[in-house]
């Protein structure tokens, strides 16, 4: 399929027929790549904190919230993060 750059202030953009959005189910916002200098747009499938909310509740009804790391420790001005 050909489609052309449409201009966007500095930049350009394209415009994606409704048939493809509608049939890979985009939404607002898609990933994008550069591999072997071509672009591949893709779909974001899901929020990548989706069902968060729901795992933290059960996780303080099961009592299993505890913090993995105590405030004395953090405190300490010899704690030293590890990456």
């Amino acid at each position: 399929m050909e489609i052309s750059l449409v201009p966007i202030g500095n930049s350009k953009g394209i415009r994606i027929p409704k048939s493809v959005i509608d049939q890979l189910h985009i939404s607002d916002k898609l990933e994008m790549e550069i591999i072997d200098e071509k672009i591949i747009l893709k779909p974001i499938e899901k929020s990548p904190r989706i069902g968060w909310e729901k795992q933290f509740k059960e996780m303080h009804l099961n009592s299993d919230d505890q913090l993995l790391i105590g405030d004395d420790d953090i405190e300490n001005e010899n704690f030293q993060w590890e990456w």
